[in-house]
């Protein structure tokens, strides 16, 4: 017994270290996302800048561009992240993520609507890129993939709902109807002008420049009601990693719980993905690192899982704009380009393990 609970202590004080290194580590890459960039300025005018003694264009560029770009970073970082641990958790899959139910393809579904369609008016204007930018609305593009993005994670759950809410049914139903949004897709963009194909592309890209002040307080709001879900769902979330019928007979409300989980993570993603377009595999590496580090413990690897994507971001974030030659390159390549190799990292077996003996 007194082994047993000196263990229990040893691996308490160890996921408190871990979180803290991990919050510790997350403002030092903010602070240092904050002075990477194009624009030229080293890191005593970055911080004049920040403390209100640079010139008018330094404290601009810090306050109004850098700022809300490192807080979007950590925001949508963790947002994702925490969509997908609770995803691969109610799902009993190790490969879902924030694109299972595919809100991604419906977003960029609605953002190409809204371009190519409502904002410019593409369908009329042709190649006139005055009339884009007189026309052109990005709060609004962001509104409609928002809008799809809701309807379409409605549809998938309304499907799996027919079917006893089965884990194996809602990875089918979004699998389907994101090949749905992801045809649709396909359709507008060929009968798109060179214009809107064009700023239809681009919007898909993962891309932290486009956060505000505004968005980030958005983002922050629904993170944060996925967190306080997350924590106080903790000990259910936890149980339903053992299996249904265990979590069932512990007195947990599985289908209902599945349901609402989903429908929340969805959320956070979509609100992520309509503001700042596809950031693809931080929802699947993130969780696997977590389990890795913490174990499986969702009152730890909850906030543990949404540091690390925290600190994914920041990292692609920075190295995005440091390799740019005078311009950022998409974040959402980045990620992917990291994510790929992990992703058959796991494929192949890896984590399966240790994550089954930290339950």
């Amino acid at each position: 017994m007194d082994i047993g609970i000196n263990a229990s202590l040893r691996r308490k004080r160890r996921n408190t270290v871990i979180i803290a290194v991990m919050a510790a580590l997350t403002v030092l890459l903010a602070f240092v996302c904050l002075f990477a960039g194009s624009s030229g300025m080293t890191v005593g005018e970055s911080l004049g800048a920040l403390f209100g003694n640079g010139t008018a264009s330094q404290m601009r560029i810090i306050w109004n561009i850098r700022i809300p770009r490192v807080l979007a970073a950590i925001i949508a970082g963790a947002g994702l992240s925490l969509s997908g641990l609770i995803m691969q958790t109610v799902l009993n899959n190790p490969m879902a993520s924030p694109s299972t139910l595919g809100v991604s393809n419906a977003a960029v579904f609605g953002a190409n609507l809204s371009i190519i369609a409502f904002a410019g008016g593409f369908l009329s204007t042709g190649n006139n890129l005055q009339g884009y930018t007189a026309g052109a609305n990005p709060f609004s593009t962001s509104l409609i993939a928002f809008i799809f993005s809701v309807i379409s994670v409605l549809l998938i759950l309304g499907l799996s709902r027919l079917r006893s809410f089965r884990p194996g049914v809602v990875v089918l139903a979004g699998i389907g109807v994101g090949a749905v949004w992801t045809a649709l897709t396909t359709l507008l963009q060929f009968y798109a002008t060179d214009v809107g194909l064009s700023a239809a592309v681009i919007w898909t890209f993962g891309d932290l420049g486009r956060a505000t002040y505004r968005t980030d307080i958005i983002m922050a709001s629904v993170v944060i009601i996925g967190l306080v879900f997350a924590l106080v769902c903790g000990w259910r979330f936890n149980a339903m990693g053992s299996g249904d019928d265990t979590a069932k007979s512990l007195g947990v409300n599985v289908d209902l719980l599945r349901f609402l989980a989903l429908l929340i993570s969805s959320m956070i993603t979509a609100v992520c993905v309509s503001f700042l377009g596809i950031i693809g595999f931080v929802g699947i590496i993130c969780p696997h690192l977590t389990k890795r580090l913490v174990g499986s413990d969702h009152r730890v690897s909850v906030p543990a899982s949404m540091l690390t994507g925290s600190i994914l971001l920041l990292i692609s974030d920075t190295v995005s704009r440091s390799i740019g030659s005078g311009s950022a390159l998409p974040v959402g390549a980045v990620t992917s380009l990291l994510g790929a190799p992990f992703f058959i990292f796991i494929l192949l077996g890896g984590f399966g393990k240790r994550e089954e003996g930290d339950r």
